[in-house]
């Protein structure tokens, strides 16, 4: 179910260890990447303020940017933000609209997971947790199904998903799980490639089990051996260790099986060249692994866009243009595209 800022105002309301390994490389960027200023300009086509709300009754906002109708392409682009950030982080916001220049609409939501934490409802009188310390990302699914139904109520029957960082995880679940038909395109916006192999920390694995068996979902395990304070939920922490082994190696680099064999519309990947949580290593081990399988995306592109960092930053332009020159392919297929290839 989907609403708008407006129809709220009309009708008085219907208002995973990998993904741990992405949200510290991502916090270890802030704290210790290079520091390249933000540019944020007015948009210049229609922006506003939507809102939508999961099966399980989890209200979450985000924007759409609108192109132009004398240039707008009949796909939508739905970007799913990274651990501990929200819809309205200004590179997103920047790429959103340099999609929208390019015409492509696109839709920058929250799912439960944004921000390190948050408020996501109210249920029997007790507060729902969600945000990177407390939501259980398991459940994301069923925000990206909120938002993909609402992409086909603008008029869009077909959309590509973006994952950011560990959104690339709620992104890449959903498709495997759901098989939606409308979804035209995968991206991994600098996501991971490559599973943890450390095995949970034993003492903290034995004190979220301790807290859960005491219904004490929500208290807090500290992660040990990190340079700033880090801290997860019992739920979260159980939730990631709990995640099957198909979708923490996604890829298939060591595990039979992997989820990416349930993917069959095209990927396309990217990390940035300026300090990101991947490199062309990755992309070479992701389009390997991903050629090893008895099915898998109907084609990979793999690209590196160059000067970024994890948040694109002053490179939004260029991630847009990434983008779009991929999605063209979507709507104009060629037969002789073939399964895995690279740009550079």
């Amino acid at each position: 179910m989907s609403l708008r800022l407006s129809s709220v105002q009309r009708r008085l309301g219907a208002i995973t260890f990998g993904l741990v390994a992405v949200a510290a490389a991502f916090l270890l960027g802030l704290r210790f990447g290079r520091r390249s200023s933000v540019t944020v300009t007015e948009g210049k086509f229609p922006e506003e303020l939507v809102y939508v709300r999961s099966t399980d009754d989890i209200v979450s906002g985000g924007a759409m940017f609108t192109a132009s109708r004398a240039a707008r392409k009949p796909l939508a682009v739905i970007w799913i933000h990274g651990w501990g950030a929200n819809f309205y982080a200004p590179t997103y916001t920047v790429i959103a609209r340099e999609l929208a220049a390019r015409g492509l609409t696109t839709i920058v939501g929250n799912t439960r997971m944004h921000d390190i934490g948050n408020v996501a409802g109210y249920r029997f009188g007790r507060r729902i947790r969600g945000g990177g310390y407390w939501g259980v990302a398991s459940e994301e699914v069923r925000d990206l199904a909120a938002w993909a139904d609402f992409a086909e109520h603008q008029g869009f029957g077909r959309f590509v998903l973006v994952g950011h960082s560990a959104g690339w995880a709620a992104v890449r679940a959903y498709q495997a799980d759901r098989q939606d038909p409308r979804v035209a395109g995968l991206v991994l916006a600098s996501g991971a490639v490559s599973p943890d192999p450390r095995p949970p920390d034993p003492q903290q694995l034995a004190d979220a089990k301790r807290m859960m068996a005491e219904g004490n979902a929500d208290d807090l395990v500290r992660i040990r051996n990190r340079g700033f304070p880090s801290f997860i939920s019992a739920a979260t922490f159980m939730d990631i260790v709990n995640t099957p082994p198909e979708f923490r190696d996604f890829f298939g680099i060591k595990t039979a099986n992997p989820g990416v064999a349930r993917i069959h519309c095209p990927l396309l990947a990217f990390f940035g060249t300026a300090g990101d949580v991947g490199n062309e290593s990755e992309l070479e081990l992701l389009k390997s692994s991903i050629a090893r399988q008895r099915s898998g995306p109907s084609s990979v592109a793999a690209v590196m866009i160059h000067n970024a960092d994890h948040m694109y930053t002053g490179e939004e332009a260029q991630v847009a243009e990434t983008i779009t020159g991929w999605a063209a392919s979507l709507l104009f297929p060629s037969p002789t595209n073939g399964r895995v290839s690279g740009k550079r």
